[in-house]
Protein backbone atom coordinates (compact mmCIF):
# COMPACT_ATOMS: atom_id res chain seq x y z
CA UNK A 1 0.00 0.00 0.00
CA UNK A 2 1.31 3.44 -0.96
CA UNK A 3 0.22 6.69 0.68
CA UNK A 4 0.89 9.78 -1.45
CA UNK A 5 0.09 13.17 0.19
CA UNK A 6 -1.77 15.54 -2.12
CA UNK A 7 -1.13 18.82 -0.27
CA UNK A 8 0.95 19.97 2.70
CA UNK A 9 -2.23 20.48 4.71
CA UNK A 10 -4.70 17.71 4.05
CA UNK A 11 -5.42 14.68 1.90
CA UNK A 12 -3.55 11.67 0.55
CA UNK A 13 -4.12 9.19 -2.25
CA UNK A 14 -3.95 5.49 -1.37
CA UNK A 15 -2.63 3.17 -4.06
CA UNK A 16 -2.18 -0.55 -4.35
CA UNK A 17 -5.11 -1.67 -2.22
CA UNK A 18 -8.73 -2.73 -2.70
CA UNK A 19 -11.33 -1.65 -0.18
CA UNK A 20 -12.97 -5.05 -0.65
CA UNK A 21 -9.77 -6.58 0.72
CA UNK A 22 -9.51 -3.94 3.45
CA UNK A 23 -13.01 -4.88 4.63
CA UNK A 24 -11.71 -8.34 5.50
CA UNK A 25 -8.05 -7.79 6.33
CA UNK A 26 -7.25 -6.31 9.75
CA UNK A 27 -3.74 -5.21 8.79
CA UNK A 28 -4.83 -3.41 5.63
CA UNK A 29 -7.75 -1.75 7.38
CA UNK A 30 -5.51 -0.69 10.27
CA UNK A 31 -3.06 0.95 7.87
CA UNK A 32 -5.89 2.84 6.19
CA UNK A 33 -7.27 4.00 9.53
CA UNK A 34 -3.83 5.26 10.62
CA UNK A 35 -3.46 7.14 7.34
CA UNK A 36 -6.91 8.69 7.80
CA UNK A 37 -6.04 10.03 11.25
CA UNK A 38 -2.87 11.56 9.81
CA UNK A 39 -4.19 13.00 6.53
CA UNK A 40 -7.87 13.51 7.48
CA UNK A 41 -9.19 12.57 4.03
CA UNK A 42 -8.07 9.71 1.79
CA UNK A 43 -8.70 9.06 -1.90
CA UNK A 44 -8.60 5.88 -3.96
CA UNK A 45 -9.20 5.20 -7.64
CA UNK A 46 -10.26 2.08 -9.55
CA UNK A 47 -12.39 0.68 -6.75
CA UNK A 48 -14.79 -1.47 -8.75
CA UNK A 49 -16.37 -2.98 -5.66
CA UNK A 50 -19.90 -4.10 -4.83
CA UNK A 51 -22.29 -2.18 -2.62
CA UNK A 52 -21.93 -4.97 -0.10
CA UNK A 53 -18.15 -4.44 -0.02
CA UNK A 54 -18.64 -0.68 0.29
CA UNK A 55 -20.89 -1.18 3.30
CA UNK A 56 -18.64 -3.85 4.81
CA UNK A 57 -15.59 -1.60 4.61
CA UNK A 58 -17.37 1.41 6.11
CA UNK A 59 -18.71 -0.76 8.95
CA UNK A 60 -15.13 -1.48 10.00
CA UNK A 61 -15.15 2.05 11.43
CA UNK A 62 -18.54 1.68 13.15
CA UNK A 63 -22.26 1.25 12.57
CA UNK A 64 -23.83 3.15 9.68
CA UNK A 65 -26.59 5.75 9.79
CA UNK A 66 -29.50 6.55 7.50
CA UNK A 67 -30.30 10.06 6.30
CA UNK A 68 -33.77 11.52 6.87
CA UNK A 69 -33.83 13.44 3.57
CA UNK A 70 -31.60 11.58 1.10
CA UNK A 71 -32.72 8.07 0.21
CA UNK A 72 -30.88 4.86 1.14
CA UNK A 73 -30.39 1.77 -0.96
CA UNK A 74 -33.20 -0.60 0.12
CA UNK A 75 -30.90 -3.65 0.13
CA UNK A 76 -28.05 -1.94 1.97
CA UNK A 77 -29.30 0.22 4.87
CA UNK A 78 -26.94 3.09 5.56
CA UNK A 79 -25.80 3.39 1.95
CA UNK A 80 -27.23 6.75 0.90
CA UNK A 81 -27.75 7.38 -2.80
CA UNK A 82 -26.93 10.94 -3.88
CA UNK A 83 -28.13 10.85 -7.46
CA UNK A 84 -28.38 14.03 -9.54
CA UNK A 85 -29.75 13.78 -13.06
CA UNK A 86 -32.13 15.52 -15.46
CA UNK A 87 -35.10 14.52 -13.30
CA UNK A 88 -33.55 16.10 -10.19
CA UNK A 89 -34.19 19.73 -9.27
CA UNK A 90 -31.23 22.08 -9.42
CA UNK A 91 -30.51 21.80 -5.70
CA UNK A 92 -27.96 23.86 -3.84
CA UNK A 93 -27.87 22.29 -0.39
CA UNK A 94 -24.47 20.66 -0.95
CA UNK A 95 -22.51 23.65 -2.21
CA UNK A 96 -21.81 25.10 1.20
CA UNK A 97 -18.96 24.37 3.61
CA UNK A 98 -20.20 21.80 6.08
CA UNK A 99 -19.47 18.85 8.33
CA UNK A 100 -22.02 16.14 7.70
CA UNK A 101 -25.07 16.13 9.93
CA UNK A 102 -23.88 18.30 12.80
CA UNK A 103 -27.59 18.79 13.44
CA UNK A 104 -27.42 15.35 15.08
CA UNK A 105 -26.63 15.11 18.78
CA UNK A 106 -23.83 12.73 17.75
CA UNK A 107 -22.65 13.72 14.24
CA UNK A 108 -21.02 11.13 11.96
CA UNK A 109 -17.49 10.02 12.72
CA UNK A 110 -16.77 9.97 9.00
CA UNK A 111 -17.95 8.85 5.59
CA UNK A 112 -16.97 6.62 2.69
CA UNK A 113 -18.18 8.11 -0.62
CA UNK A 114 -17.91 6.27 -3.95
CA UNK A 115 -18.49 7.76 -7.38
CA UNK A 116 -20.84 5.79 -9.64
CA UNK A 117 -21.16 8.30 -12.48
CA UNK A 118 -19.72 11.77 -12.89
CA UNK A 119 -19.82 14.60 -15.45
CA UNK A 120 -17.04 14.83 -18.00
CA UNK A 121 -16.20 18.20 -16.47
CA UNK A 122 -17.19 19.57 -13.06
CA UNK A 123 -18.60 18.04 -9.91
CA UNK A 124 -15.38 18.13 -7.87
CA UNK A 125 -15.41 18.05 -4.05
CA UNK A 126 -13.15 20.14 -1.79
CA UNK A 127 -12.16 19.31 1.79
CA UNK A 128 -10.71 21.68 4.39
CA UNK A 129 -8.58 20.98 7.47
CA UNK A 130 -10.42 22.46 10.47
CA UNK A 131 -7.56 21.69 12.86
CA UNK A 132 -5.42 24.15 10.92
CA UNK A 133 -8.37 26.53 10.72
CA UNK A 134 -8.40 26.61 14.53
CA UNK A 135 -4.64 26.50 15.12
CA UNK A 136 -4.02 29.53 12.91
CA UNK A 137 -6.62 31.71 14.63
CA UNK A 138 -5.30 34.84 16.38
CA UNK A 139 -4.84 34.27 20.10
CA UNK A 140 -7.45 36.93 20.88
CA UNK A 141 -10.06 35.01 18.90
CA UNK A 142 -9.10 31.72 20.56
CA UNK A 143 -9.63 33.37 23.93
CA UNK A 144 -12.99 34.77 22.84
CA UNK A 145 -14.35 31.42 21.65
CA UNK A 146 -13.02 29.30 24.51
CA UNK A 147 -15.98 27.63 26.17
CA UNK A 148 -18.46 28.81 23.52
CA UNK A 149 -21.20 26.48 22.33
CA UNK A 150 -23.36 26.81 19.20
CA UNK A 151 -26.66 25.52 17.88
CA UNK A 152 -26.89 23.41 14.71
CA UNK A 153 -30.17 23.02 12.81
CA UNK A 154 -31.62 20.72 10.17
CA UNK A 155 -34.78 22.85 10.06
CA UNK A 156 -32.87 25.90 8.84
CA UNK A 157 -31.04 23.98 6.11
CA UNK A 158 -32.66 20.85 4.65
CA UNK A 159 -36.01 21.88 6.10
CA UNK A 160 -36.03 25.45 4.79
CA UNK A 161 -37.43 24.50 1.37
CA UNK A 162 -40.01 22.07 2.76
CA UNK A 163 -43.69 22.79 3.41
CA UNK A 164 -44.21 24.11 6.93
CA UNK A 165 -45.77 20.94 8.34
CA UNK A 166 -42.94 18.76 7.04
CA UNK A 167 -40.31 21.24 8.21
CA UNK A 168 -41.72 21.27 11.75
CA UNK A 169 -41.98 17.48 11.80
CA UNK A 170 -38.32 17.30 10.79
CA UNK A 171 -37.37 19.62 13.65
CA UNK A 172 -39.44 17.54 16.09
CA UNK A 173 -37.56 14.45 14.94
CA UNK A 174 -34.16 16.19 15.07
CA UNK A 175 -34.20 19.02 17.64
CA UNK A 176 -31.41 21.56 17.25
CA UNK A 177 -28.13 20.14 18.53
CA UNK A 178 -25.70 22.07 20.73
CA UNK A 179 -21.96 21.51 20.19
CA UNK A 180 -18.75 23.17 21.36
CA UNK A 181 -17.36 25.74 18.92
CA UNK A 182 -13.98 24.06 19.34
CA UNK A 183 -14.12 20.28 19.65
CA UNK A 184 -11.38 17.88 20.73
CA UNK A 185 -10.72 14.94 18.44
CA UNK A 186 -11.37 11.80 20.53
CA UNK A 187 -8.47 9.85 18.97
CA UNK A 188 -5.74 12.39 18.17
CA UNK A 189 -6.48 14.98 20.86
CA UNK A 190 -6.30 17.76 18.24
CA UNK A 191 -8.57 20.77 18.60
CA UNK A 192 -10.71 21.62 15.59
CA UNK A 193 -13.03 24.50 14.74
CA UNK A 194 -16.53 23.02 14.74
CA UNK A 195 -18.95 25.52 13.19
CA UNK A 196 -20.26 25.23 9.64
CA UNK A 197 -23.27 26.00 7.46
CA UNK A 198 -25.59 24.03 9.78
CA UNK A 199 -24.62 26.36 12.67
CA UNK A 200 -27.20 29.07 13.37
CA UNK A 201 -26.00 30.92 16.50
CA UNK A 202 -23.98 30.79 19.70
CA UNK A 203 -25.97 29.76 22.75
CA UNK A 204 -23.80 31.19 25.54
CA UNK A 205 -22.28 34.34 24.03
CA UNK A 206 -24.57 36.72 25.91
CA UNK A 207 -22.65 36.89 29.21
CA UNK A 208 -21.67 39.89 31.36
CA UNK A 209 -18.05 39.51 30.25
CA UNK A 210 -19.01 40.04 26.61
CA UNK A 211 -22.24 42.01 26.67
CA UNK A 212 -23.05 45.22 28.55
CA UNK A 213 -25.54 46.62 26.05
CA UNK A 214 -27.62 45.01 23.33
CA UNK A 215 -25.29 46.49 20.73
CA UNK A 216 -22.47 44.36 22.17
CA UNK A 217 -24.42 41.21 21.32
CA UNK A 218 -25.90 42.15 17.96
CA UNK A 219 -24.15 42.11 15.60
CA UNK A 220 -20.95 41.07 17.45
CA UNK A 221 -21.97 37.42 17.89
CA UNK A 222 -23.24 37.09 14.32
CA UNK A 223 -20.09 38.69 12.93
CA UNK A 224 -17.88 36.34 14.94
CA UNK A 225 -19.82 33.29 13.74
CA UNK A 226 -19.62 34.46 10.12
CA UNK A 227 -15.86 34.94 10.49
CA UNK A 228 -15.40 31.45 11.94
CA UNK A 229 -17.60 29.82 9.29
CA UNK A 230 -15.45 31.46 6.62
CA UNK A 231 -12.24 29.79 7.82
CA UNK A 232 -13.00 26.63 5.80
CA UNK A 233 -12.72 28.65 2.58
CA UNK A 234 -9.01 29.43 3.03
CA UNK A 235 -7.21 27.66 0.12
CA UNK A 236 -4.12 26.79 2.18
CA UNK A 237 -6.23 24.42 4.27
CA UNK A 238 -7.81 22.60 1.31
CA UNK A 239 -7.53 19.68 -1.09
CA UNK A 240 -9.67 19.35 -4.23
CA UNK A 241 -10.58 15.98 -5.75
CA UNK A 242 -11.66 15.32 -9.31
CA UNK A 243 -14.00 12.36 -9.42
CA UNK A 244 -14.13 9.51 -11.89
CA UNK A 245 -16.25 6.35 -11.75
CA UNK A 246 -15.15 3.95 -8.98
CA UNK A 247 -13.08 6.57 -7.17
CA UNK A 248 -13.60 6.81 -3.42
CA UNK A 249 -13.11 9.41 -0.70
CA UNK A 250 -12.88 8.54 3.00
CA UNK A 251 -12.95 11.47 5.40
CA UNK A 252 -12.85 12.17 9.10
CA UNK A 253 -15.94 14.27 9.75
CA UNK A 254 -14.68 15.31 13.19
CA UNK A 255 -11.92 17.56 11.88
CA UNK A 256 -12.80 18.46 8.28
CA UNK A 257 -15.41 20.28 6.26
CA UNK A 258 -16.23 19.73 2.62
CA UNK A 259 -17.89 21.50 -0.29
CA UNK A 260 -19.51 19.68 -3.23
CA UNK A 261 -19.05 21.96 -6.23
CA UNK A 262 -22.33 22.11 -8.14
CA UNK A 263 -21.04 23.38 -11.47
CA UNK A 264 -22.31 20.54 -13.64
CA UNK A 265 -26.13 20.70 -13.85
CA UNK A 266 -27.88 19.40 -15.95
CA UNK A 267 -25.17 16.73 -16.34
CA UNK A 268 -25.52 13.49 -14.35
CA UNK A 269 -23.63 12.88 -11.11
CA UNK A 270 -24.30 9.77 -9.01
CA UNK A 271 -22.60 9.05 -5.69
CA UNK A 272 -23.16 6.52 -2.91
CA UNK A 273 -22.19 7.37 0.65
CA UNK A 274 -21.89 5.34 3.82
CA UNK A 275 -21.99 7.57 6.88
CA UNK A 276 -20.48 6.18 10.09
CA UNK A 277 -22.19 6.91 13.41
CA UNK A 278 -20.04 9.09 15.66
CA UNK A 279 -20.04 10.29 19.24
CA UNK A 280 -21.02 13.52 20.98
CA UNK A 281 -18.43 16.26 20.48
CA UNK A 282 -16.62 17.59 23.54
Amino acid sequence: MQVAPLTKSIGAEIRGVSLAEAARNDNVFGAIRDALLKHKVLFLRKQDISRADHVAFARRFGELEDHPVAGSDPEHPGLVRIYKDLDSPKEHYENAWHCDATWRQAPPMGCVLRCIETPEVGGDTIWSNMVMAYTDLPDTVKEDIEGLWASHSIQSTFGAAMPETRRKALKDQYPDAEHPVVRTHPETGEKALFVNSFTTHFINYHTPARVRFGQDFAPAAANLLTYLQGRAAIPEYQVRWRWEPNSVAIWDNRCTQHYAVQDYWPAVRKMERAGIIGDRPF
